[in-house]
């Protein structure tokens, strides 16, 4: 991870050069230009065919053609014939506007089931990023007579996402006899733990039962329930899909109703209803789950079910249990960098608290890695982390390079439109091509106009030429500095937070609300500019580095006086709310070692925004310290309420 990497150093100053040709094409389109592709790109997204060629037929000499002649054509893709296509194709050959395009194009020949096409045109898709394309694929070659059964096993572990496609895969799998009622029944249950009514309609007809008891048993459980477990798998199955619903908002209902009809479930039937029950119940954290897992032996588990029940072993830090879950995982899972450290651990148990050559073995596998687990298997191997001396400059040549790429050009367009998804297609497009010391060189272009994003998520994808001040740099710290110090605050902590909520956009805009480097809402906003008499405030001033960063660090302290000055708990709070942290909290009856907290947080995003905040706050506090540093420390152990100093926070802290 660290010793073998050459840190780059970052502070250089662009070329005159670097800029020019990219200046060229920006000068060449007015505002009023701009304002028209805006629309134009509106009207493709409404697939408003008269309005995409009026605003087109205005741009004729626009800087970026491609894009405009893409969405002009794309309110018609239905109508366009296979010349049309190749013709787009040929004229912006190898740019990810053409790969989007041939995208498009894959999804109409799947569509019609032109097979032939299809496959011509599927191994040039570069992204292969569309999983309605990946079950097409399947789809061709079970027409052709191939066997994908265990492909598509891979594959289908979504039905939210399943689509046309999907659906359609299932349907041939099962007519051509490659998928059994096994696997039927394991889509049926899958649909019911997603919650995805559709996907379990057409799967049960597949099967031959109820499509409305199934869509009963998903959004409407109780009255699915009252009517009985029924006679047939099918009606068991139903019945068993139910039980997991109702698990969600009542789990006592639904072990309740499982013990009334236990009699009538085979054996295995009633371990695959336990397991159904059992995920809900360790996503709240029940103290039963682990019972449930117990009755769930010997029953067929999705990936959820793996997961969960592992980390409710983990919780309960039964080691020969978190052994044998881990164990059971298919060889993807098992490989997460996740499973191959609470595997090490769990060796490391059996052998008396010792770390035993094969734990050794996993640790070793992914200390290298720049993540959570990577740096806590480092320190398993007695080591911690630390930034290694600056390497070899980017120089000037360097970065002017990537300034005249035209793809670099368009993106900077883009992000200087706010159109930050069309920006960050094109800079990934050209990162695919290049080499780790041309990514550094982009990450430097990236920082000397501003982009902050992409010059982390660029510089974070090298693994021999390092420069960790790419990599977690730390801007405004005229303002961060005093801020922290004024109260008291870490300020590597906090700039790792920022680093995981905003990637440092001043102007980034979350779905719920949240604003700017620290992501505030603007009722959080209000109550913390109340709670420290800033009188005149008012919600465009979140948009201000100042003031985002003083309600922002204020708010972050009064979480941390709530919750025992844990930068865990702070972290999970500041993501998921005060409200869902304490929550959680009131499920532990014993501190829990902080990495195994992190771990069972119940919501995904959060779990993985805790690892991250704590991962990059190590960083950041050995670039400030500059001597090594421990995560496993910053994590520290996690107790149940008030088992350590007195909670300062306010009483009504939203």
């Amino acid at each position: 991870m660290i010793s073998p990497s050459k840190w780059i150093a970052g502070a250089f100053v662009l070329a005159a050069c670097a800029f020019s040709s990219f200046a060229v094409a920006a000068d060449a389109d007015s505002r009023a230009d701009d304002d028209a592709f805006l629309l134009l790109r509106d009207a493709a997204r409404q697939d408003d065919v008269a309005k995409a060629d009026f605003y087109a037929d205005r741009l004729t000499s626009y800087s970026i053609p491609s894009y405009v002649d893409y969405y002009r054509l794309k309110p018609r893709l239905k109508l366009l014939n296979d010349d049309q296509f190749r013709d787009f194709l040929n004229r912006y050959q190898g740019s990810a506007i053409a790969d989007r395009f041939r995208n498009d194009w894959l999804l109409e020949l799947g569509r019609k089931r032109d097979w032939a096409t299809f496959d011509e045109q599927y191994p040039q898709f570069v992204l292969n990023d569309d999983t309605q394309l990946k079950c097409y694929a399947l789809m061709s070659r079970v027409q052709k007579g191939e066997r994908v059964a265990a492909d598509a096993r891979a594959l289908l572990v979504a039905p939210p996402g399943y689509g046309e496609a999907c659906g359609s895969l299932i349907t041939a799998l099962a007519q051509s006899g490659q998928f059994d009622s096994n696997d039927l029944y394991a889509q049926l249950r899958l649909a019911g733990e997603t919650n995805a009514t559709g996907p379990a309609r057409r799967t049960m007809l597949l099967l031959g039962g109820s499509d409305a008891r199934i869509a009963q048993a998903i959004d409407l459980p109780a009255l699915a329930l009252a009517k009985g477990a029924g006679i047939s798998r099918a009606e068991h199955e139903t019945y068993i899909v139910a039980l997991g619903r109702m698990a969600r908002s009542s789990l006592k209902l639904a072990v309740l109703a499982l013990d009334k009809a236990a009699s009538k479930l085979s054996a295995q039937e009633r371990a695959i209803a336990w397991a159904t029950i059992a995920l809900p119940a360790s996503q709240s954290l029940a103290p039963e789950a682990s019972d449930y897992w117990l009755k769930s032996e010997g029953a067929p588990l999705s990936i959820d079910q793996m997961l969960w029940k592992t980390r409710i072993a983990l919780r309960d830090e039964n080691w020969p249990q978190v052994m044998a879950s881990i164990r059971a995982m298919p060889d993807t899972l098992r490989n997460d960098p996740a499973w191959v450290y609470w595997l090490g651990r769990a060796l490391k148990a059996e052998g008396s608290g010792q770390v035993t050559p094969d734990a050794a073995a996993l640790f070793s596998s992914i200390s290298d890695q720049n993540n959570f687990y990577g740096l806590l298997s480092l320190e398993e191997l007695g080591r911690q982390v630390s930034i290694p001396p600056a390497g070899r400059p980017i120089t000037q040549a360097e970065i002017a390079a990537v300034a005249a790429n035209p793809g670099f050009q368009r993106a900077l367009k883009f992000f200087g439109m706010r159109l930050r998804f069309e920006g960050t297609r094109e800079w990934n497009w050209e990162l695919r091509k290049m080499s780790e010391r041309q990514h550094l060189a982009a990450a430097e272009f990236a920082r000397q106009n501003n982009i902050l994003d992409r010059m982390v998520n660029t510089s974070d994808r090298t693994r021999i030429e390092v420069d960790y001040t790419q990599r977690y740099p730390s801007p405004h710290d005229d303002v961060m500095s005093p801020a922290t110090q004024t109260l008291g605050l870490d300020k590597a902590w906090v700039y790792g937070l920022i680093r995981q909520e905003s990637r440092f956009i001043m102007d980034a805009q979350s779905h719920v609300g949240a604003s700017g480097l620290m992501q505030v809402m603007p009722s959080t906003g209000r109550y913390v500019a109340k709670k420290i008499g800033l009188t005149d405030f008012v919600q465009d001033m979140l948009s201000d580095v100042r003031t985002n960063v003083l309600l922002g660090t204020n708010y972050l302290n009064m979480v941390l006086g709530g919750l025992d000055g844990s930068q865990v708990l702070a972290s999970a709070a500041y993501n998921a709310g005060p409200g869902r942290l304490r929550i959680w909290r009131a499920t532990m009856t014993r501190p829990l070692e902080g990495a195994i907290f992190a771990e069972t947080i119940p919501y995904a995003e959060t779990r993985t925004y805790v690892k991250n905040v704590m991962t990059n706050a190590t960083y950041y506090a050995a670039l400030f310290e500059n001597r090594p540093q421990s995560l496993k420390m910053r994590l520290g152990t996690v107790g149940p309420k008030g088992t350590n100093t007195a909670n300062t926070a306010p009483a009504d802290l939203p």
